[in-house]
């Protein structure tokens, strides 16, 4: 497995597996055979509606939390200082955890400065330990940079081959934030998989057009978390 490190020592798998509409009735079992497999980096939410069953899974695999990285984010309803603190210590009991390793906001809307200090505040007593933003534009981010206490470790945006975001790494790098990729495989639109060039390129070295996908975003240092629900999916992936 390949780590990124983040500005606070924090090393992250650079493989994960996101659960974003992995129902709720799938996600303990998906959890369970990707630890099986070898995955050691999981990507829920709080409006996900699966972190109980994420939890679950990982008290069911009996392999030591210290080895599991588990990344959640705050949904927007959950803004400002009170409720965004109160909705971590929600997530925590139901990941039945006394820690989290990495916390978002989830979208860059409402009192998101609240619910930013709520996160200092949690990192600081080691409740999370570390702390990021998902899909803020560049603007935001440095703006949210400069005017916080700590600035975001991660920022998870939407990155694949039809929305390259070079120039958002490049903020994100500035200001020594991972970048961290969502809908890897654009979500199946533009017909990705059957793509001409990414197809020539997986048949040159024996891949699929998946594999090539993600090797394209590791070797450009982005953390990747592709969604399945297919065992074998996760092997190759």
């Amino acid at each position: 497995m390949q780590y990124v490190t983040l500005t606070n020592g924090i090393e992250i798998p650079q493989l994960g597996l996101g659960l974003y509409n992995v129902p709720k009735q799938e996600c303990e079992r998906c959890v369970l055979n990707a630890l099986k497999v070898g995955y050691r980096h999981f990507d829920t939410a709080q409006t996900y509606h699966n972190e109980s069953e994420v939890g679950n899974a990982i008290i069911k695999s009996g392999i030591p939390r210290t080895e599991i990285f588990i990344t959640s984010k705050i949904w927007i309803t959950n803004y400002g200082y009170e409720k965004a603190k109160q909705s971590v210590l929600n997530s925590l009991q139901k990941l039945q955890t006394n820690y989290i390793d990495l916390m978002l906001l989830h979208e860059p809307y409402g009192d998101y400065y609240g619910a930013w200090r709520a996160l200092e505040d949690l990192y600081d007593e080691g409740k999370l330990k570390s702390i990021g933003i998902s899909n803020f534009h560049s603007d935001r981010m440095v703006d949210l940079s400069i005017h916080s206490r700590i600035k975001p470790m991660v920022n998870q945006i939407e990155l694949n081959p039809f929305n390259q975001q070079i120039e958002s790494q490049k903020w994100n790098d500035k200001y020594k934030i991972v970048t961290e990729a969502w809908a890897q495989f654009a979500e199946g639109i533009n017909g990705l998989f059957s793509n001409n060039t990414i197809a020539e390129i997986a048949k040159k070295y024996d891949k699929t057009v998946a594999q090539v996908v993600l090797r394209w975003e590791i070797q450009r240092g982005v953390v990747v978390i592709p969604k399945t629900v297919h065992e074998e999916r996760m092997k190759e992936n």
